[in-house]
């Protein structure tokens, strides 16, 4: 059984057709130029209640420690993803700074990128692989529905969990995971009518494939980290 983040949820609807149709990670995102932002205070209304268990991201970008700390004020969270140009050494700041198991975002277009992604392992907790954005002036880290050579990543036995993101949607998932060896795959645009409108059906219908699939048993990587885990962490 694969596990699931659904990335980018803004309304109460979609979250909750996330929770019930069995999502473990709900992302949040922090960065105001995304059609997918929400507030603190939205985040931690949506989030109110939530099933235990559910892990709670919330998505950064180039974000400073004030601003960081600003939202967990009011947005309780479980994790930090990093999706901006954030150094090992930045990232390691952040771990210490909140006590947080952190994810690092890397985009991938190729070999070059893979060597990079090594390189941020001893930094983060977990790696999310993503594609390349466009290099049009403007474009976003993130949630362009862009995929990449899954095959890249499987050549590498990493020391950290990861998570497969990019371009992911129902009817590719199935080849995505076994290309990859992913055992969690993060989806955003692939489950939305419009960018940044999150479909319930779509929801469904993606979690219930992922959790249909069996996760990659063969390669040597660390299972990627749940409640339990976070408890651990927190109390070091």
């Amino acid at each position: 059984m694969i596990k699931v983040k659904i990335c980018g949820l803004t309304d109460a609807r979609a979250t909750a057709a996330a929770v019930e149709a069995g999502a473990d990670y709900l992302g949040f995102m922090f960065y105001d130029r995304s059609p997918r932002f929400v507030t603190p205070a939205r985040a931690a209304e949506l989030t109110q209640g939530l099933t235990a268990g559910v892990l709670k991201v919330g998505v950064f970008v180039d974000a400073d420690d004030a601003a960081i700390g600003a939202i967990l004020q009011q947005a309780p969270l479980d994790m930090l993803q990093l999706h901006g140009g954030e150094s090992p050494q930045r990232i390691a700041q952040i771990r210490a700074c909140f006590a947080l198991p952190v994810i690092k975002a890397v985009a991938i277009g190729g070999e070059t990128d893979i060597a990079r992604a090594i390189a941020f392992q001893e930094a983060a907790d977990m790696l999310l692989f993503d594609a390349k954005p466009p290099s049009t002036p403007g474009a976003l880290p993130g949630g362009n529905g862009l995929a990449f050579d899954w095959t890249l990543i499987r050549r590498v036995n990493w020391e950290r969990p990861w998570m497969l993101s990019g371009g992911l949607n129902a009817g590719n998932l199935e080849d995505a995971a076994r290309i990859s060896g992913a055992r969690v795959v993060d989806v955003s645009s692939g489950v939305e009518s419009a960018p940044g409108v999150k479909d319930s059906g779509k929801i469904r219908e993606f979690i219930a494939r992922a959790k249909r699939l069996p996760a990659a048993s063969d390669l040597r990587q660390t299972d990627p980290p749940g409640r339990d885990a976070l408890q651990t962490h927190k109390g070091h």
